[in-house]
């Protein structure tokens, strides 16, 4: 098998989330407003076990009733998105309500997310070679000005978001939309993604698939590089 295209999954994958203090930090200043240091520790702490955040960690509890039935769809639009986070959000009690749509905001800020150390490194590789490069994302928002701010926009040559299709992984129809825009076939397709569940979808379409772990950008200096092995 020729590899003549490689899908990315963006959060986890390619870019990282800041920590769910330092997003707090930041719409706390965005807002002009401030919490004593330690009731700022834990209710970053309380964000990040709700699953607030979007990138981050998952709810510790999986949500239930019309947030549960959100939080199912939520990658399918940009309101539902929204909705859902939001939701997670006010579980965490802050000092002013409107900061619930200011953290939520905040995430989808070029400022808010890194890039992994090698990953312009192996997109620029890859496209070096002749490979197609595409990104293939459960989200509800643009990511595409994260790209553009921090560099390796010019490496893609397809974004395919759940939130513009209505469809989200795993279902191979996002896959696909992918897949025919690049201008390959399945079968000389790699998918790289974060979650096995998630980005396994593009194996039923014939698509090879490589999973890497998702850790803090300290912690996985060089993840991607094994993909660059594998294309050959």
């Amino acid at each position: 098998m020729t590899i003549k295209a490689v899908l990315f999954d963006f959060s986890g994958t390619l870019f990282r989330i800041e920590s769910a203090e330092s997003w707090l930090r930041a719409a706390l200043a965005e807002a002009g407003a401030a919490l004593p240091e330690p009731d700022l520790i834990r209710a970053a702490e309380a964000l990040e076990r709700a699953g607030a955040l979007p990138g981050g960690a998952f709810p510790e509890e999986q949500p239930t009733g019309e947030l549960g039935a959100l939080w199912a769809v939520r990658d399918q639009s940009a309101e539902h998105h929204r909705a859902a986070y939001t939701g997670l959000s006010r579980k965490v009690t802050l000092p002013d309500p409107g900061l619930h749509d200011a953290l939520y905001d905040r995430h989808m800020t070029p400022a808010a997310w890194g890039p992994y150390p090698d990953a312009a490194e192996v997109l620029a590789a890859l496209r070096e070679r002749g490979v197609a490069v595409g990104v293939v994302s459960n989200i509800g928002w643009d990511l595409r000005p994260v790209f553009r701010h921090h560099g390796p926009d010019p490496y893609v040559g397809a974004y395919v978001l759940s939130y513009e299709h209505g469809i989200q992984k795993p279902d191979p129809r996002l896959f696909a939309v992918a897949i025919e825009a690049l201008g390959v076939a399945p079968e000389d397709t790699l998918m790289v993604g974060d979650h096995p569940a998630a980005d396994g979808g593009a194996a039923a379409l014939g698509c090879a698939v490589h999973f890497v772990h998702h850790l803090p950008a300290a912690r996985r200096p060089d993840g991607l590089r094994p993909v660059l092995d594998l294309v050959g």
